[in-house]
């Protein structure tokens, strides 16, 4: 056991810590179109990214994770992939991937990049093939006859991601698929030609260099005998609280095996992450037992309210199940898919706690770009803008995905903000002057320094790497954790409360106040102690 959430002050020794840079690793996350644009096209790409990771080097994370690249109609920000060794010219070229790769090595950063092995573009020459009538075609993915008097029913009552059935029907009568966009035909993993061409597409980026990949719908693949019936609709509310016969089937630990077995052959640093929504702790801990994955994205905690007692139960169950196999637990607040903490969790006062709070667990830790800004969600994004798939599907999702994804602000006082020299592919909010990295830049009240100051601190502190921790005695809204060294205290409340000082000032998210040998925490505010 390498991590322990153990009641007030009782603790159990750690076992020896198993070795593996991604067990502790700060991994930020790059939305590539987003981040930062070369050519003035209001696109980000390759080249833009590589030009800004000694901005990543210098806040202080260890790897950097590319969301999908690749050659791509862009139905669905690209994880609707038509080739998957080729990158989309709009993103740059394949020598761009490989001069990214070489330089983030060159200044000590790793590399992870998204696989989409659920489902391809329905512009994929396997499924244009696949809509000829191409027999061997169509047994890449589900093809099958509708119901009804002439077919004219879906074989099955499933139901979008994105909202409506997850089939279409083609013109000679036969249905495919589709368990988020139309343009993205799911895949048949029982095929094992499938199996096969994924198997050479991660040898093809690994040999190109790249640390690892993050699994892209890790938990779909296999869909459940027969295709049965589900019963019931608004299926997507369903997804991450129970088991569905299309996602989260014991079929795809298998799968993930394999995947091990490939990584492995490449040696022990290269990892695989799984994007995987799972029932519960212990469904997703299958994940990464010792012969899966390395990783898993912990989605109880993002979707934890900014509650104490929830938080405290999350992380319990958490590192209860993950260390139940010997991996360490995944924290993460914000990504690509969800609206942006600074807003979800009702401000930025509240996301800074959070973050100071999440860089203080342990194991490892995800940042999606512009969380270190304290960029809010962008909720005003005119209709002709927006690009979400979901948006314009009406159902399931929320389709207010794009507010999350707009273009970073680096500088200057007017938009795109220093993102490109031309303009951003959606609308930049006026307020962001204040809030970008230059502007931020120097400011020790920022966000920014919080993030730049609380990301030396875990990489200098030796209990803040993969060791154990313990709960302290706190008042009714406070969390307060002790790691080796360190002691965090967490304050949910909407006022101050007053503690005994645990240790020296480290860090803090607001102020403190101290008075005869207390500390006054503010309201909605976390800090560190050294002990």
């Amino acid at each position: 056991m390498t991590q322990h959430a153990v009641n007030d002050d009782t603790a159990t020794a750690a076992d020896p810590t198993p070795s593996g840079w991604w067990r502790d690793a700060v991994i930020y996350q790059v939305y590539v179109r987003s981040f930062a644009d070369s050519d003035g096209d209001g696109d980000g790409d390759l080249p833009g990214v590589c030009h800004r990771l000694p901005y990543l080097a210098e806040l202080g994370v260890d790897a950097v994770w590319l969301t999908p690249f690749y050659a791509s109609p862009q139905a669905d920000g690209g994880y609707d992939v038509a080739d998957y060794r080729s990158v989309d010219p709009r993103f740059g070229s394949l020598e761009d991937a490989e001069a990214l790769i070489r330089e983030a090595h060159r200044i000590g950063l790793r590399v992870i990049v998204d696989i989409v092995p659920n489902h391809t573009s329905d512009q994929h020459v396997w499924f244009q093939r696949a809509l000829t009538g191409d027999e061997v075609a169509r047994a890449r993915y589900h093809f099958a006859p509708g119901r009804g008097p002439s077919g004219e029913l879906p074989p099955n009552d499933w139901e979008s991601v994105f909202g409506g059935p997850a089939w279409t029907r083609v013109p000679d009568g036969a249905w495919y698929l589709h368990l988020f966009a139309p343009e993205q035909p799911d895949l048949n993993w029982e095929n094992p030609e499938v199996r096969e061409e994924f198997n050479s597409v991660l040898r093809f980026w690994l040999d190109l260099g790249v640390d690892g990949f993050r699994i892209d719908v890790a938990h779909g693949m296999v869909k459940a005998e027969g295709l049965p019936d589900i019963g019931r609709s608004e299926q997507a509310r369903m997804i991450g609280a129970q088991r569905l016969p299309f996602f989260d089937q014991d079929g795809v630990h298998e799968i993930h095996r394999s995947w091990r077995k490939l990584l492995e052959t490449y040696g022990p640093e290269r990892i695989g992450v799984a994007e995987a929504w799972a029932p519960s702790s212990e469904r997703l801990a299958l994940y990464v037992r010792p012969d899966e994955l390395h990783q898993a994205f912990n989605f109880h905690f993002l979707d934890c309210p900014w509650d104490a007692g929830a938080m405290r139960r999350v992380i319990e169950e958490s590192m209860a199940a993950a260390t139940s196999v010997g991996a360490p637990t995944t924290w993460v607040l914000s990504n690509h898919d969800v609206v942006r903490h600074a807003t979800r969790l009702g401000g930025v006062e509240r996301a800074r706690a959070a973050a100071l709070l999440l860089l203080a667990l342990p194991g490892s830790v995800y940042l999606y770009q512009g969380e270190e800004l304290g960029l809010p969600e962008v909720t005003d994004l005119p209709d002709e803008v927006r690009r979400d798939p979901a948006f314009f599907r009406g159902e399931g999702q929320d389709g207010q995905r794009d507010g999350c994804r707009v273009p970073l602000p680096w500088s200057g006082d007017q938009a795109p903000y220093g993102f490109g020299p031309g303009g951003s592919w959606l609308p930049q909010p006026d307020e962001w002057a204040g809030l970008s990295v230059a502007a931020q830049s120097g400011d020790p009240h920022s966000t920014l320094e919080l993030y730049r100051s609380a990301l030396r601190l875990r990489r200098a502190l030796p209990g803040l790497g993969d060791t154990p921790m313990k709960w302290r005695e706190a008042p009714d809204g406070v969390l307060a954790l002790s790691r080796p060294g360190l002691v965090c205290t967490l304050n949910t409340r909407a006022e101050e409360v007053e503690l005994p000082v645990p240790g020296r000032p480290l860090i803090s998210s607001a102020p403190l106040g101290f008075r005869d040998g207390g500390v006054r925490l503010p309201a909605d505010s976390c800090a560190w102690w050294a002990v």
